[in-house]
């Protein structure tokens, strides 16, 4: 399989590169940028398998996951190999220096089980931490990059926890082959070659480490280097041998802080008790039904399962499979039941150790049912929150990048795993610690805890998780046998971009590729934006005489979805990124 490496890393030179996004403070929302996308796209064919199907976000990766699957290891094993390169290949996007949230199908026992590995705010955090002295949040820069906005890490905890109840291999041998890249070297893809030359995270070049590694000799990585990471090496070494005590405890643990805490730019307050304390949650999955089939998703602080559920069980009233997802009235009715799913996440979603989150109420038949009575034939201009009893919150503005990676799998006992993992913005804070990036998404907090005198549900807390938009999704058919694996980066996009591709391929019967290949649409109860350079950009005055705020744009998604039909898995990777899907 070795051959696939280096033909996507060749085929990938003329890939539409575009960065994973700076934000700005635009009123309560802040619009990601990216810079724009070169023309052309990798096109991919759908890929068929009988047993096994591994679809990630870097060819290295995947190849490793699909060893791991050979080998008789199970879909956690592999998410787990695949994490572990993904974090040498691709450290823009994830790696054990962030967060994650696995949603896990056993398939011996039809269970749905989800582990949270999200980051958590340090002890001596407060609501002041991204105030400046006049009580205004500082500048979005100010915030994102250093060791201020760093939280613990979560990834490897989570694995960890994931691999204990559903590992087969043993968890040394999961970490062999991304030992061996990292010490002997691997290829620099364009697409990260890309990234750092365009120097859009400005931390990288400012702090030492970070820009030692990706700027060596003072200039930016090249595509198709050898780049070699003996540091990371070391680190998984002591993964593989003492777990994660050795992360959370020991000579890692220690190294983390100290970066974080003498960081040249905004040092932080992460402690060694912060990282002695944290602890993965395993949770029941959210699940709901919609027409024929049970949608089933990660629960809070991640609001995207909860959303991507209620985008499409509003439309359920609506026909979607008589209009082509390309129409203009497929994206009106899209665009609107996104206004309003977005209204209720960005007041009622947050850590639910902290408050109240009604998951329920916003995910069921009746309340859904009501909210989608709400749309028209015209644009409805800024959607409001539901009413939710007792519940009277402000909404927040946290900064959210689109620097994330998404990893589907189905093993060969039928088992699945849709995770979603993240250090948020490109690159993360920059803070690098032997060989990885720690995240920035102490940023996913609000910055503002109080708007108007209300409340924000997201304003950071000591030990507190920040919400996310990470939705790793799983359909079932109505036997409970698996239907869909899906997931995407792209920050608070991630939600429009699972739920697009979920109705094209359950509503309009498209296969996962060409669900995935569609132009992308999103609203986030702000613009209507459609992708620039496809057909869907031509539906702009169309949208605009029914009233929408239109906004034509470069929309980078990173879609790897499995589709399950006729006995047969059906994996498809995003046209617009580096990644591949890869079966047997």
């Amino acid at each position: 399989m070795r051959y696939l490496t280096k033909l996507v890393l060749l085929i990938s030179l003329i890939v539409s590169v575009s960065a994973c996004g700076l934000a700005e403070h635009s009123e309560l929302q802040r619009e990601d940028r990216e810079p724009e996308a070169a023309t052309g796209v990798i096109e991919k064919s759908v890929v068929e398998a009988k047993q096994y199907m591994v679809a990630a976000a870097n060819p290295y990766a995947v190849e490793v996951g699909a060893d791991i699957l050979q080998q008789g290891g199970s879909a956690i094993d592999a998410a787990i190999a695949v994490q572990l390169v993904l974090t040498l290949v691709e450290p823009q996007s994830s790696g054990i220096g962030g967060g994650a949230f696995l949603l896990y199908f056993d398939n011996k026992t039809k269970q749905v089980t989800s582990f949270d590995g999200r980051e958590t705010a340090p002890a001596a955090a407060s609501q002041d931490l991204f105030l400046q002295a006049d009580g205004t949040p500082v500048r979005w820069i100010d915030a994102v990059v250093g060791g201020r906005s760093v939280g613990v890490p979560g990834v490897v905890k989570a694995m960890e926890q994931a691999h204990q109840q559903y590992g087969v291999l043993p968890w040394s041998k999961l970490f062999e082959r991304a030992i061996s890249l990292a010490e002997h070297g691997f290829e620099v893809s364009p697409r990260l070659a890309k990234l750092v030359s365009m120097g859009f995270n400005p931390g990288v070049k400012q702090l030492t480490a970070a820009s030692s590694y990706f700027y060596p000799n003072g200039e930016p990585l090249k595509a198709g280097t050898v780049l070699k990471n003996p540091q990371l090496a070391n680190v998984y070494r002591a993964l593989a041998k003492h777990k994660s005590e050795v992360f959370y405890q020991g000579w890692i643990a220690q190294k983390i802080v100290d970066a974080v805490q003498n960081s040249a730019i905004a040092p932080g307050l992460l402690s060694l008790e912060d990282m002695k304390h944290y602890q993965a949650q395993q949770k029941q999955a959210l699940c709901a039904p919609y027409r024929v089939y049970r949608l089933c998703s990660v629960a809070p602080p991640s609001s995207g399962g909860i959303a991507v559920i209620q985008i499409l069980k509003q439309l359920e009233q609506h026909s979607m499979s008589a209009l082509k997802p390309t129409s203009t009235q497929w994206v009106h009715l899209f665009t609107q039941s996104s206004r309003l799913a977005f209204a209720d996440r960005n007041h009622y979603i947050a850590d639910p150790d902290f408050v109240d989150v009604p998951s329920a109420l916003l995910i069921s038949d009746d309340y859904t049912a009501m909210r989608g009575a709400l749309i028209g034939e015209r644009d409805m201009h800024k959607a409001e929150p539901g009413t939710v009893q007792h519940l009277s919150r402000a909404a927040d503005n946290a900064i959210e990048m689109p620097s994330t990676s998404h990893i589907s799998i189905v093993d060969q006992f039928g088992n699945a795993l849709s995770m979603t993992t993240s250090i948020e913005m490109a690159f993360g804070s920059a803070v690098m610690v032997e060989g990885f990036l720690l995240n920035n998404q102490l940023t996913d907090f609000s910055l503002d805890p109080m708007v108007d005198g209300k409340i924000v549900a997201n304003a950071l807390a000591p030990n507190k998780r920040p919400r996310s938009s990470m939705a790793p999704m799983m359909v079932f058919n109505q036997d409970n046998s698996l239907r869909l694996v899906v997931g995407s980066p792209g920050g608070s996009r991630i939600i429009n971009y699972v739920a697009q591709t979920m109705l094209a391929v359950l509503d309009n019967n498209l296969d996962v590729q060409s669900a995935i290949d569609l132009p992308k649409v999103t609203h986030r109860n702000d613009v209507t934006s459609l992708e620039q350079g496809r057909e869907i950009s031509l539906l702009q005055p169309q949208l605009e005489a029914l009233g929408h705020r239109v906004s034509v744009r470069s929309l980078n998604s990173g879609i790897h979805a499995i589709e399950v039909k006729e006995g047969k898995l059906f994996g498809g990777a995003d046209p617009r990124r580096e990644g591949v899907a890869l079966g047997q």
